[in-house]
């Protein structure tokens, strides 16, 4: 198939183009390369895509927001499936630039949907966040739960693209799957993430800032188990369920449209987490304890009993595991960056 996969410069984006290209398929990739982070780490990611494409790999450089871009891209490529994992991350970011998110998360995705409208594309799956569920302290975080509490602008932006795309289901019988991701890390992540950032401390000597004073809790997810279920998801087209308008509930609609939470199912307590990053460098962190920050939340825990229903199987590697993954790799970064 021809799969349309947005921000696939990105991390989730460029392990999900590798997967469909090593099943054969074809991917027309869409990133902006902006300097949120490393723009170095992003071209290292698509010059992999290139070599590994074998042609079948074709990249646009240039914004969500570029109404004529994307329509050019849809006209033009033959478009199957679309994966839209593009747009504005970070939770603390949003404080300071909201604007930045309104407009790659919400008129971005809004070009998106129009495309895949116009063009009557067979199932478009889009990238949501746990932090849908902001307030929310009842554990483990399912689907049927209300998400009407954001505590950030970037949360927000994506309780706004699950109900945008609701909205195209239903006019359009459009058929739209949002995939609610749990702190995604692993090799050749983003190094806004913490996990990158503290493990770049401790190499440095530099103290780690610990939000309330370590008492967070996290469901880690690792990377070849997002990426799984990203391209199962978006290989299943949905269908409508039996709704009730007298008594709605948050995961079913007659639509078809579905969310999936994607997460490891187990919160870890985040001074475990450092624990493990200190191990596997084999280095102490300094540590600089400071209260909760605005937008943050006390913890994340996904209910992934309707992944597991549907598609009979749930992400399930360890923290350790995965954790020692990504330090094999950073230390051998880190060592070919510094060596320039």
């Amino acid at each position: 198939m021809n799969y349309f996969v947005t921000g696939c410069a990105g991390f989730i984006g460029f392990y999900t183009s590798l997967s469909l290209l090593k099943e054969g398929h074809t991917v027309i990739g869409l990133d902006s390369v902006n300097s949120y982070y490393s723009q170095d780490l992003k071209e290292r990611r698509l010059e992999i895509l290139k070599n590994e494409g074998g042609g079948k790999f074709s990249f646009f450089r240039g914004e969500l927001e570029d109404e004529k871009l994307i329509s050019e891209i849809f006209d033009s490529s033959g478009i199957d499936r679309v994966i839209h994992l593009a747009g504005q991350a970070g939770v603390r970011y949003s404080i300071e630039n909201p604007r930045a998110y309104v407009s790659a998360n919400v008129l971005g995705f809004l070009n998106i949907l129009e495309a895949c409208r116009i063009h009557k594309t067979a199932h478009l799956a889009f990238a949501s966040s746990s932090s849908v569920y902001g307030m929310n302290r009842k554990a483990p975080f399912s689907e049927k739960d209300g998400v009407d509490h954001p505590v950030s602008l970037y949360a927000a932006t994506k309780r706004s693209d699950e109900l945008m795309a609701h909205a195209y289901s239903t006019l359009f019988s459009l058929p739209v799957t949002g995939m609610r991701f749990f702190t995604v890390y692993g090799p050749m992540g983003r190094p806004d993430m913490a996990y990158f950032k503290f493990a770049e401390a401790i190499l440095e000597g530099r103290p780690i800032d610990v939000y309330n004073n370590g008492d967070l809790l996290r469901d880690f997810s690792y990377i070849d188990d997002i990426v799984k279920a990203v391209v199962m998801i978006a290989g299943r087209i949905p269908s409508g369920s039996v709704f009730n308008p007298e008594n709605p509930e948050p995961d079913i609609s007659s639509s078809p449209f579905r969310i999936y939470n994607i997460g490891n199912s187990r919160p870890e307590k985040l001074m475990d987490f450092i624990s493990i990053l200190e191990e596997e460098l084999g280095i102490k962190a300094l540590k600089n304890f400071l209260p909760m920050q605005a937008g943050d939340v006390y913890m994340t825990s996904a209910d992934t009993s309707a992944l597991e229903k549907d598609f009979g199987w749930k992400p399930d590697t360890p923290l350790r595991e995965g954790l020692s993954r990504f330090c094999r790799w950073f230390l051998h970064y880190k060592n070919k960056t510094e060596a320039r």
